[in-house]
């Protein structure tokens, strides 16, 4: 089924606009193909639900960001629904509400390899696809504790970015030969060396004599920015502060008009973050996987201040316990954290190691061959996974 006539072969991405890693994800591996393989192959996304879902469902992306501020809520229903059996449940009972919606979506977007980056996708997309389908790809991105709808065992292979979520995929009814772990894709531009700090904080007009603190909060500017910021003036760390408001052009115009005892800079919305986390010492912010991923890759030691209950509880406990952060949910915690890697720079210089040690900057460039793989083949020409699972899960 499915399969289509063309000199390219195509692959259809699918994601959702519910949280910004889902695109940016699906985004950074259409790059590396590009990279890797120029226009060998046509790449498409598919937003699952903007584009086909039937109402009230085509307004999650609206919704979502009103959703997540109430995280009480959102925890309960993330762990309400995070079981191998209570997940099939939930989307068997809802798949013939949306079952005429995805099969126009297979319809309208026929392709050789249809590659998921959103954990709802995956049940009612391989129901329309039926039997005789193309490959079918999941790239997982959420970083350790992932929820049981990401792992299909239909799927003909599950990239994950850490072995604790491939540990939970095996959990979840997979089997070991459909699990690769890979990593988290982000865009190329956080790939790049490490470049002179020195020489990106004269290029960005930044302190060249202090460390640079680099709050930020994603691009809409969202968490506790504007009293974190004032927490680390009031303290007067001996340290540059460099804020990152996003989209959110209040917070940028009150923390403009604020008098600052220490070197502070403002920013909003700016494509200049992987200059941004190069040239920094230091990054407070929230846990998410994107983000994380994209520091680790600049050898960034991090501050995290919060994390959406569920899916990113795991990416806490996992910076923390491979030393590469701290976690400080509350602006003195933040302070104490900061003050403490400012006064022994050998334990921010240690933690900056081990991000470096945990990043993985090819995993974009690693998922673009095994697709081109399955597309060349059939199948995966990887075999075993790249990065065996270790152990299992009680």
């Amino acid at each position: 089924m499915n399969k289509i006539s063309s000199t390219q072969p195509r692959i259809v991405f699918l994601f959702s606009d519910t949280g910004g890693g889902h695109r940016s994800a699906a985004e950074a591996i259409i790059e590396a193909i590009h990279l890797e393989y120029k226009d060998q192959v046509v790449t498409e996304m598919v937003d699952i639900f903007k584009d086909y879902a039937p109402r009230p469902l085509n307004y999650m992306p609206d919704l979502y960001p009103k959703m997540v501020r109430v995280q009480q809520v959102w925890g309960l229903g993330y762990y309400l629904s995070n079981g191998d059996r209570r997940a099939r449940l939930l989307m068997g009972t809802a798949y013939p509400y949306v079952r005429r919606s995805m099969l126009n979506l297979v319809h309208h977007h026929p392709a050789d390899l249809y590659v998921s980056v959103h954990p709802l996708a995956n049940v009612p997309v391989l129901r329309a696809l039926g039997d005789r389908r193309p490959p079918y790809v999941t790239v997982v991105t959420d970083l350790v504790t992932t929820h049981a709808l990401w792992y299909h065992r239909k799927t003909d292979l599950c990239i994950v970015p850490t072995q604790e979520a491939g540990q939970r995929a095996i959990k979840f009814g997979l089997k070991a030969e459909q699990v690769s772990v890979v990593g988290l894709p982000v865009a190329d531009r956080f790939c790049q060396p490490v470049g002179s700090k020195q020489s990106l904080r004269a290029q960005l007009n930044w302190p060249q004599d202090l460390p640079i603190v680099l709050l930020v909060g994603g691009g809409e500017g969202m968490g506790p920015l504007e009293k974190t910021a004032q927490a680390i003036n009031s303290a007067q760390l001996p340290a540059a502060l460099v804020v990152i408001c996003g989209r959110n052009v209040s917070l940028k115009k009150r923390l403009e008009s604020v008098r600052w005892d220490i070197p502070t800079l403002i920013y909003g919305f700016t494509r200049e973050m992987p200059a941004f986390m190069q040239a920094a010492d230091i990054l407070v912010t929230k846990a998410g996987p994107g983000t994380i991923s994209e520091a680790l890759n600049a050898g960034l030691p991090m501050v995290l201040y919060s994390r959406l209950p569920g899916q990113e509880d795991g990416n806490v406990s996992f910076i923390v316990s491979e030393q590469a952060g701290v976690w400080a949910p509350r602006a003195e915690s933040i302070v104490a954290a900061l003050r403490k890697w400012l006064d022994k720079p050998h334990l921010r210089q240690q933690a900056a190691e081990n991000a470096r040690r945990l990043a993985n900057p090819r995993a974009a460039r690693q998922i673009a061959q095994i697709l081109m793989s399955y597309l060349t083949d059939g199948r995966s020409k990887l075999g075993q996974p790249p990065q065996r699972i270790e152990g299992t899960l009680p």
